[in-house]
Parts: structure tokens; C-alpha cells; sequence
């Protein structure tokens, strides 16, 4: 490293943290290699022709989609927004409590800004989208993080590690949650909690954030009520994304919130890009604007339902008679494993040998040493017949190092 750098780099320079997953795309993009890693949809579903349907949107409005766009976020898209979200949210949003973002992870980061000094606490649960812990975590953050099961974060757990926070000086700013198909644990918040949680949430004065990119990729069971939607606050911020019911490469995410958290994000969000891309925007808007996504929505479910339950076969015949145990989801992109004795930095490095990748589970929790037996996995990229192969190789590694264990 040149010397004039190592020198002047800011402290959040010298200790920020990158993303494990972005980390692994140079060993994940090997010849042969099957990739469980990276949550990403499916390229063959992706509405190509529907979307191009929209360009003339540029010949007849292209001098004003080119030039610079209002940061707030393109008002016929927003419209839409606000429309078509408004049963999941409880309410038809106005206008200015709704800012248009590039992807939902600049939601998180201008969040942060708004809302995190140094030194400050965020709940989260344990274990929690790991962008998100990173993000956090280079604004200063530190975590409270709360243990899950098969109903989501364990809320009543809350206000005993509240109440323990405050009396030793730290200072609790939000809660932060994936309510549907939680990243990477794949289990949904039931609604009694939800309940509880906002009333928690007004007991203690502490706002929550509310991530939700899978919500609208249910395969089974009922929608449940936003906590947005249970709260007459004020004091949630609803976060969405096109990423994973359009497509990721649109880089277009909304929040939804009171106008006065709404008003901080739009002034940091000046300083950080000026606007999201109106082109994109304007696309986005002309495709949900003729019905488009109305129609990709139940083939995203139809399309990932088939491989979420490919990979749950391939589960039971290569990996639970060796003692792996998972939750099955009712949506979203995951499925969370746990691997009893078996450290998983030790399994990837054994995967990655026979072409198999995933993630490890340590980065997605908030206690060093945790998650050191458990692995992400995403089902929606690959075929059911890649998924059969990657796992099957997957058990390879870990009979192999059971066996290296024995010696």
C-alpha cells in the first residue's frame, strides 16, 4: 500500500467492513463452480421483453428523464407506489412520506446517517442480514442482538434487554427486523409478535425499521399485517425493493415513513447520488404502469416455490441422515442449515474444492463465535438439477471432514 494513503485514510476507512459475500464473487465465479452464495433471482424469469415495452417512454419524454431528477424520487412512480402498497401498509402514503431509493441497501445507509452516532446501540436479530450488520456497523453502531425460532425474533425478550441497556448507559436508537422470510434464517414473524413488538416499540420510545424485500414472495400461507401498517406512531419506516420481484439491475428501492425521517434520508440522499436514476425509474414505472408486475409477481412464486422444495429433497436424501436440520420457509430466497460439529469456515473451504459455495454463517450474527455452525444457502438461481448436484457435493464435504475428524 502507498504510504501517502495508509497515512490519510479516515478512521470509518480504516475499520470498515466489506461484504463476505462480494468478497467470495472471485472464488464463487471459478469454471464449474455451483453457487449458493449470492441471493440473486433468477436470470431466466427476468420480464426482458415486458420491460423493454416501456423504452418509448425516452423518445417521448427523454429531455427531461436525462437530465438531473428531483431526489425525492420520480412522482409517477411514487404515485404508483403509493397505490399499490397501501393494503400491505394500511394506507394510501402522500407523497412526502415516501422517498425513492437506489436499492434498498441505500435505505439502511441513509438511515443510518439520519439516525446513528457513534457508540450507539441497534436490536437486531440474531442471526440478521448481514449488509445490513455492515452497514450499521461503519456509521459506529454496536448490537443487541436477539435470538430467533421458527416464529421469528423473540420479542419478549426485549424489554429485559432494554431496560438492562439503559441502566448501563447505552443508548438504544432502533430496532431494526425482516419480519417475512427473514435473511438468513428464513422464518416469519408471527402476527402476535408483530403486535407486541410495536407496543414494545412505543413503550420504550424506539423507532424499528421494518426490511421487507421478500414479503411479496409468499408460497404458502396468508400475507400477514405490516408492523408498519400496526403501528399509529409514526414510529416505523417500511423498506422495499424491486430487486427481488423485478429485477436487481433496475437499482431502485423505496421507504415509506413520517414525514420528518422521510425529510432527513432526502437531505443525505442529496449528498449521496442527487437522485436515483430517473431512466430507471421512469422504466420501472411504465412497466408496473401497464400491469406488468401484477403478472411477473406469481411466476417469481411459481418459479422459486419448484426450487425451494427441489432443494429440500436434495436436502433429505444427501444431508439430514448426516445430522443437518433446517427450517423450511414459506418464501423468500433461503434456507439457514445447521451443521452440529461441524465448524463451516472448515466445511467451505471443502466445498469450494469440489465446486460448491455458500455462506458461512459467522457474519450474519452479532457475537463473535456465532454462527460457526450454521450456512446460508439460496435456492432461487440455480436449477432444481444444478441444486441436486450442489448439494449432493455439499454432503461430499461433509463426510469428508467428519471423517478428517475421526483420524
Amino acid at each position: 500500500m502507498s504510504k501517502v494513503w495508509e497515512e490519510n485514510f479516515s478512521h470509518n476507512a480504516k475499520n470498515v467492513r466489506p461484504s463476505p459475500v462480494r468478497e467470495m464473487l472471485a472464488v464463487i465465479k471459478q469454471p464449474g463452480m455451483i453457487s449458493f452464495a449470492g441471493g440473486m433471482p433468477a436470470p431466466e424469469i427476468f420480464p426482458v421483453d415486458e420491460f423493454y415495452e416501456g423504452v418509448h417512454v425516452l423518445k417521448e419524454d427523454g429531455k427531461n428523464l436525462l437530465q438531473y431528477g428531483t431526489t425525492e424520487g420520480y412522482p409517477p412512480l411514487k404515485e404508483f407506489l403509493a397505490e399499490w402498497t397501501s393494503p400491505r401498509m394500511g394506507k394510501v402514503a402522500a407523497l412526502d412520506e415516501m422517498l425513492i431509493t437506489t436499492g434498498s441497501q441505500q435505505a439502511l445507509d441513509l438511515f443510518s446517517w439520519a439516525i446513528i452516532d457513534r457508540g450507539d446501540f441497534v436490536i437486531t436479530e440474531d442471526p440478521t442480514y448481514l449488509a445490513a450488520l455492515s452497514t450499521f456497523y461503519n456509521h459506529g453502531a454496536e448490537f443487541l442482538g436477539i435470538p430467533c425460532d421458527g416464529e421469528g425474533m423473540q420479542v419478549d425478550l426485549l424489554p429485559g434487554i432494554i431496560e438492562k441497556a439503559r441502566k448501563e448507559g447505552k443508548k438504544v436508537k432502533f430496532i431494526y427486523t425482516i419480519v417475512n422470510f427473514q435473511n438468513p434464517g428464513g422464518s416469519t414473524m408471527t402476527l402476535e409478535r408483530r403486535k407486541k413488538l410495536v407496543e414494545i416499540s412505543h413503550k420504550y420510545s424506539i423507532p424499528i425499521f421494518e426490511d421487507d424485500p421478500y414479503g411479496y414472495v409468499r408460497f404458502d400461507g396468508e400475507h400477514l399485517p405490516s408492523i408498519f401498517s400496526l403501528d399509529d406512531a409514526g414510529g416505523v419506516i417500511y423498506a422495499g425493493s424491486f430487486s427481488k420481484i423485478l429485477s436487481p439491475g433496475s437499482r431502485i428501492g423505496w421507504v415509506t415513513g413520517s414525514k420528518e425521517i422521510i425529510r432527513k434520508m432526502t437531505v443525505f440522499k442529496q449528498t449521496a447520488d442527487l437522485c436515483t436514476s430517473t431512466i430507471a425509474q421512469a422504466l420501472v414505472a411504465e412497466y408496473c404502469r401497464n400491469g406488468h408486475l401484477d403478472k411477473h409477481i406469481p411466476v417469481i412464486i411459481d418459479n422459486y416455490r419448484v426450487k425451494r422444495d427441489a432443494m429440500q429433497e436434495s436436502f433429505k436424501r444427501h444431508l439430514e441422515p448426516l445430522g443437518v436440520s433446517w427450517v423450511k420457509p414459506e418464501g423468500g430466497f433461503f434456507y439457514w442449515l445447521n451443521f452440529p460439529q461441524i465448524n463451516t469456515k472448515d466445511l467451505f473451504k471443502k466445498a469450494i474444492e469440489k465446486k460448491v459455495a455458500f455462506v458461512i454463517g459467522e457474519p450474519f450474527c452479532t457475537k463473535p463465535g456465532s454462527g460457526i455452525h450454521n450456512a446460508r444457502l439460496c435456492y432461487t438461481f440455480p436449477s432444481p438439477e444444478v441444486t441436486e448436484e450442489g448439494v449432493k457435493r455439499l454432503a461430499e464435504a461433509v463426510q469428508e471432514l467428519a471423517q478428517i475428524a475421526t483420524v
